[in-house]
């Protein structure tokens, strides 16, 4: 396939392939939590092995879980999802790989803010689509305004990533920066993913604000992604989940079967 043939080597896992040949090295990574996950975590997937809970699933994921998701992004976010709109993914990535298939046809934009994840562009590029970078610079604390997105835009964008808190910048957008891009991206009738993986790391008396959490406007186009890894200190258990509205979350149950 042509377009994995021109896929560049992700740096993040030539360093990991380093690492694992190198007595006593200190990760300086921002994207491990530096303790393990917790015991009544680990005793629980214990159990659940030992009861047999090994067997498939449903393509949108355990009811129970999805539920339990639902339920957490409405009382930690005030964002609601009924559990039926919730697809459990291998890990944030693989939802925002999913996302991408689902909603992009061969030639679409999808702007991408610079810097952030070094996966945004491959997985775009795999859709068929093409990364547009939206530079973000140090002065503004590494954020998208509606000026930068207004120069962006072609009549071929189809959406934005969002990727707030940001890895690697650590760049986060307050619910009033937030809300100057609602209108732009409702003028453009513009998709939003919202990758909310770093969504529990906010410090320095900042706070976390989801974008579909914002206006009825802003929900109905948001594709929210998030997952265990960094609150939870859960990275190598690859559980995450993407929200949608109905007709976004069929076709990504649609996808995964």
């Amino acid at each position: 396939n042509q377009r994995v043939k021109d896929l560049k080597p992700s740096g993040i896992r030539k360093f990991f392939d380093i690492v694992s040949e190198m007595k006593g090295a200190i990760s300086l990574g921002v994207g491990e939590p530096d303790f393990i996950t917790p015991w009544h975590i680990r005793n629980a997937a214990i159990r659940s092995v030992q009861r047999g809970y090994t067997q498939y699933t449903g393509n949108r994921g355990i009811p129970k879980l999805r539920e339990l998701i639902s339920r957490y992004l409405f009382e930690r976010f005030s964002v609601s999802y009924p559990a039926d709109n919730v697809i459990v993914t291998v890990g944030a990535s693989e939802g925002i790989d999913l996302v991408l298939r689902a909603i992009c046809e061969v030639g679409d934009d999808i702007l991408v803010p610079e810097p952030s994840y070094v996966s945004y562009f491959p997985c775009v590029h795999l859709s068929g689509a093409n990364a547009v970078p939206v530079k973000c610079v140090r002065e503004n604390g590494f954020i998208v305004t509606p000026e930068m997105l207004e120069s962006s835009i072609t009549p071929r964008t189809k959406a934005i990533i969002l990727p707030y808190p940001n890895n690697p910048t650590g760049g986060i957008m307050t619910k009033e920066q937030l809300e100057a891009i609602v209108p732009v991206i409702v003028k453009h009738d513009l998709l939003v993913i919202s990758d909310e993986i770093y969504a529990c790391l906010a410090y320095d008396g900042r706070t976390f604000t989801s974008f579909a959490s914002l206006s009825a406007d802003a929900k109905e186009r948001t594709i929210l992604v998030n997952g265990v890894s960094k609150a939870y200190a859960m990275t190598g258990w690859r559980i995450g989940y993407a929200c949608a509205n109905d007709v976004i979350a069929k076709v990504m149950a649609n996808y995964v079967s």
